[in-house]
């Protein structure tokens, strides 16, 4: 019998990798080793624990999948019809309200992404990436294993993957270019009425009274008001898969790809919004921001911070800006394009799987959130296909 082509190796942190592969695998617009560094230094162990997957031939490593296992609430992968049934069951049982799952990704990552030389066979990485998966999950005691939101440049692979794995459509990542890397070749891709409607609220927003600030490694002072502001931000929002805390942003901080978009309060230089943004080779990643809902409606936050990033973007190069998932709304009607992304599941149970695959068939952007409901009833043939 002949020897498997790859193998794979599993670390506990991405400091046991070598650099040089993690910089061979993670080019821009990926985001690297710094990126892990600072999850697993920020002190979220009790959410996650972190693992890679280093792939290996008879030369040496290959291919890095980084990975996470996570104790999942029932809440965020159960229909909504299905969660009354869940709480009953979860007061007698307590372990029945969370999932314990093995992820290929990352937490908060823009999308899933297995990093591999060049030359490398994408499908056999992938295959043994799986097969591995699926000894972990059982050392574990897991019952899921996903790999969370990949791209379709990688659904010809997964085709071919496994049987047991089932598709699930995930919350679709968000983009817009910057032909020319100028704000005028944004603007230009623009459907003409919303063009118009955006340059409104962006002369209206040219009179609120803060400034623009745009800095690396802010003072402990500063990043006490933008970690206020991020808070803010993320109590308001609805879906939450991960809990950030202030460590993690003053990691995040120290690397020198990261750059806040800040809009200061003129009458008292108190900062109003933020935008944490990741220069990665032509691409900028919008991470997070925060905003001070406090503030007048009218001076139009939001569209004053977006547009001081896209001018910084393109005055550094940027032809693209991934502003992630969710927040839908104010990300459509500045002109980002939705971005497909897929998560390729199997539960170990066959029973439990085949239901989870049926019920995975009924999901889609529409059922995932309300922005893309009225967004789809508007471009229906934006609708993802399974």
């Amino acid at each position: 019998m002949p020897l498997p082509k790859y193998s794979v190796n599993w670390v506990d942190s991405e400091s046991e990798i070598a650099l040089e592969l993690w910089q061979a695998c993670f080019p821009a617009p990926y985001e690297g080793h710094w990126w892990y560094q600072a999850l697993e230094r920020c002190g979220i162990l009790d959410q996650f624990t972190f693992l890679y997957a280093v792939v290996s031939d008879k030369t040496g490593p290959i291919a890095i999948a980084p990975a996470f296992v996570m104790n999942v609430p029932m809440r965020l992968v159960l229909p909504p019809p299905l969660l009354p049934l869940a709480n009953i069951v979860g007061y007698m049982l307590p372990s029945a309200l969370y999932q314990r799952t093995l992820f290929i990704g990352s937490p908060c990552s823009d999308e899933g992404h297995v990093g591999m030389l060049p030359g490398t066979d994408s499908l056999a990485v992938l295959q043994c990436v799986e097969q591995a998966m699926l000894v972990k999950t059982k050392q574990l005691k897991a019952s899921m294993r996903v790999w969370k939101d990949f791209p379709q440049t990688y659904a010809k692979d997964f085709s071919k993957l496994s049987a047991s794995l089932f598709k699930l459509v995930s919350f679709p990542g968000t983009m817009v270019e910057l032909p020319n890397a100028s704000k005028e070749g944004y603007l230009a891709t623009l459907k003409s009425s919303r063009r118009n409607k955006l340059k409104k609220k962006l002369r209206l927003a040219a009179e609120s009274p803060v400034d623009i600030e745009v800095m690396q490694q802010p003072d402990t002072a500063t990043m006490d008001q933008i970690f206020s502001l991020f808070w803010q931000t993320y109590e308001k929002g609805g879906t939450k898969f991960e809990r950030l805390n202030r460590k993690f942003f003053d990691l995040l901080a120290a690397e020198t790809n990261s750059h806040f978009v800040i809009l200061r309060e003129q009458s008292n230089g108190k900062i109003v919004a933020f935008m944490l943004c990741f220069s990665l080779g032509d691409h900028m990643i919008n991470k997070f921001i925060g905003i001070d809902y406090q503030k007048p409606k009218e001076w139009f936050l939001y569209f004053k911070l977006w547009e001081a990033a896209v001018d910084w973007a393109a005055k550094n190069g940027a032809k693209a800006i991934q502003s992630g998932q969710t927040g839908y709304a104010p990300k459509i009607e500045l002109g980002n394009q939705l971005v497909p992304l897929t998560n390729y599941c199997a539960h170990i149970n066959p029973v439990i799987n085949w239901v989870y695959a049926k019920v995975a068939k009924t999901i889609n952007w529409d059922t995932l959130d309300a922005d893309l409901a009225i967004y789809l009833k508007a471009y229906p043939d934006e609708k993802p296909k399974l």
